[in-house]
């Protein structure tokens, strides 16, 4: 299934506190557990004015069902089409 980067444009992310960040991710999880097991969320990482996270669907359009559901912005979605690490040097 494919796996996809979002990235979220959120102005202060990275001041969020612990328990902001965990009322975004009961949020998320809620909306993830309406739609059905087709759609993961893997993890996110939170920078300065952004979140960007990684989720595996069966299509771009769910990944935006679910941002709209969630009334999370989504300004940019991209498609993982390979992935690299140390591993791949060898």
């Amino acid at each position: 299934m494919p796996k996809y980067v979002i990235e979220r444009e959120i102005p202060g992310a990275g001041k969020l506190s612990p328990q902001e960040l965990q009322a975004i991710s009961q949020k998320s999880c809620g909306v993830l557990s309406k739609m059905g097991p087709q759609i993961q969320w893997l993890q996110s990482y939170v920078t300065g004015d952004k979140i960007y996270c990684v989720y595996i669907a069966p299509d771009e359009a769910m990944v935006r069902e679910h941002a709209q559901q969630g009334g999370f912005p989504a300004n940019r979605i991209s498609e993982v089409v390979s992935i690299i690490d140390p591993v791949t040097a060898e």
